[in-house]
């Protein structure tokens, strides 16, 4: 597209049921990612003049994220978002990145970038009166570690151990997404040993990440004993999957064309075994949550995100099901195991702590049932097979523990031009800011782990 038609080609898409799945730049030039109802993607390109383009975040608000990173990285403008807060790159000048609150009584309150838990760098700038919060600036980017530049020349086999190591908790979600993405890119086609084998792959990472994230809130009530068994339980999954990986986080189990995941029967009995026992545990865990009344109180109407606050700022995953968005990339993943999937939702999709809680849940026993069925037989080593197509760039999107993952890749011949990492945590981050506003400070702990975003998958 040119400069001009850039707009409105994006109206037209949202007007007829596309949806914004991400933007970059690339060189001199915006790719703008669209996602339609039944999963087909659709990439938008537009020159920029003179390193300039129209903004969509009027129309796209969940673009604002997306057009601030190729700003500061590429130097891009785009006309009509202003003022262009910096994100990536830090300033000490407060009005550079924070949005000014003025009025009677309004203070600040800087927490981080260092914290005292085990967790990422990430500064949060809350605008209070008392300890109601009007506003909130989150700042990340304190790890960027550039590593889209970096993949930059590598071939397509090489390419794949950045992407690996953008998260450690998103590994796996975040490698099959650059797999595919090479593979439609080379032609490649799924064979349904291979979706087999990854879409354990992404299971076993969900059930781990939903476990730790159950105990996550609980930590955020300050419910030390339901942390516990839940923090327990997330070790259980993660050594169940060293045993079938050899690594705890699944590294190293997803391959450009192939998988290497090879169960015997043995192995697949003991897995059978140990996914009983987690989900008899977590069962009675979560009895326990339910007749907790001093847990329970603390979780309804606290970091309130209703549907359509969730459409505009383009939430995905567990939270933006937990608002009443029926979504979830696994219903239309052609290239993996998911064969009659359904979304599942609470039973009240308020989108607030509650629901968000009860959704991984859900989706936990959903995971579980999952692997329980995929592992009925042996999984043995698969290779993708030769097909028709070859592109220049392939997108591979895959629904991760927190929700739409998409990877784009461009090639020249076997090296890579381009690379783009937009995971489920970057497009949530700006849901938590907005689920902060009208809370109470001493709720923002509770609130920010009811999405248990990563800070790594965003930094990259």
């Amino acid at each position: 597209m040119d400069a001009g038609s850039y707009r409105a080609r994006i109206e037209e898409a949202l007007e007829v049921g596309w949806r914004f799945g991400g933007l970059h730049a690339a060189r001199d030039v915006i790719r703008t990612l669209l996602v339609a109802g039944d999963g087909s993607t659709r990439l938008e390109t537009t020159e920029t003049v003179g390193l300039k383009t129209a903004s969509i975040i009027d129309i796209v608000p969940a673009a604002d994220w997306d057009e601030r990173e190729a700003h500061d990285l590429y130097g891009l403008r785009f006309t009509g978002h202003e003022p262009m807060r910096a994100l990536v790159t830090h300033t000490d000048l407060p009005a550079k990145w924070m949005t000014p609150v003025h009025g009677a009584g309004v203070h600040q309150v800087a927490v981080g970038p260092i914290h005292a838990g085990v967790i990422e760098s990430g500064h949060f700038r809350f605008h209070v009166v008392g300890d109601r919060i009007l506003h909130l600036d989150p700042q990340l980017f304190y790890k960027h570690r550039g590593l889209e530049k970096a993949a930059e020349g590598a071939t397509v086999q090489e390419g794949l151990r950045y992407i690996a190591r953008a998260c450690a908790a998103c590994s796996v979600a975040n490698s099959i997404a650059y797999a595919h993405a090479c593979e439609e890119a080379l032609g490649l086609d799924t064979t349904p040993e291979l979706a087999r084998a990854r879409t354990i792959l992404l299971e076993l990472e969900r059930t781990w990440n939903h476990l730790n994230d159950i105990a996550a809130i609980c930590s955020g009530a300050g419910l030390a004993a339901g942390n516990s068994h839940f923090a327990a339980l997330t070790e259980q999954a993660r050594r169940l999957n060293e045993t079938l990986t050899g690594h705890r986080f699944l590294f190293g189990s997803v391959k450009v064309g192939g998988s290497d995941l090879d169960l015997a029967e043995g192995q697949i009995r003991a897995a059978r075994h140990q996914l009983t026992t987690i989900r008899s545990q977590a069962h009675d865990g979560w009895r326990a949550l339910l007749f907790n009344f001093s847990f329970q109180d603390r979780l309804p109407d606290i970091g309130v995100v209703k549907i359509e606050d969730a459409r505009r700022l383009g939430t995905v995953g567990p939270a933006a099901r937990a608002s009443g968005i029926r979504d979830d990339a696994r219903a239309y993943s052609a290239r993996l195991a998911y064969d009659g999937f359904e979304p599942v939702m609470p039973e009240r999709p308020d989108g607030d702590v509650r629901a968000r809680l009860e959704q991984r849940k859900l989706e936990l026993d959903q995971s579980i049932a999952l692997l329980e069925r995929l592992l009925e037989r042996t999984v043995n080593p698969a290779a993708a097979t030769t097909g028709d197509n070859r592109y220049e760039i392939g997108v591979g999107r895959v629904e991760s523990p927190r929700g739409a993952t998409v990877c784009i890749v461009e090639r020249s011949g076997s090296r890579l031009t381009r690379l783009r990492l937009r995971t489920g945590s970057y497009a949530n981050w700006p849901s938590v800011a907005f689920a902060s506003a009208n809370n109470l400070l001493p709720d923002f702990p509770l609130i920010n782990k009811s999405f248990e975003l990563c800070y790594a998958c965003a930094d990259r």
